[in-house]
């Protein structure tokens, strides 16, 4: 009796092995990643639209969340998003600044301002943020020393 071979040299008909690694579903799923990347980063920017200048200096360590005063080019001021009239800076940080006196090291400030704004207007702010009791305050700006 003679045993049938299937043509490769194996018996049984079986499709020997692959070898070889499939890349494809892997350069799909990192796409889509990618594609979802580049769709949430801008995002997680801050709402309040300024253009800030330039710096050289190197970004902060963060703690815990800072708190976020912004002046844009129309001199209008937010505390983080939440658009606040001048009248009413001083009484929303100095309720803030009680609000978050408990942390170790204080609550933190970042002020932001339009590099178009008037001098006169960031200092006025950053007195009120001074009278408030905020120890902690940081000037942003853009990453890149970049001369205009």
């Amino acid at each position: 009796m003679a045993m049938g071979i299937a043509p490769g040299g194996r018996r049984g008909g079986k499709a020997p092995p692959m070898s070889e690694i499939n890349v494809t579903p892997l350069v799909d799923v990192m796409l889509v990643l990618l594609i979802i990347f580049m769709v949430t980063a801008p995002l997680l920017v801050s709402g309040v639209p300024i253009d800030l200048p330039d710096s050289k200096a190197g970004a902060l360590k963060q703690d815990n969340t800072p708190i976020q005063v912004s002046l844009n080019a129309e001199g209008e001021i937010y505390i983080d998003e939440q658009l606040v009239p001048a009248e009413e800076l001083a009484a929303k940080l100095a309720a803030i600044s009680e609000a978050r006196a408990g942390e170790a090291e204080g609550p933190r400030i970042y002020v932001r301002a339009d590099r178009r704004l008037d001098f006169g207007n960031v200092m006025r702010v950053m007195g009120e943020v001074n009278a408030a009791g905020f120890k902690k305050v940081a000037l942003v700006s853009e990453a890149g020393a970049d001369d205009r």
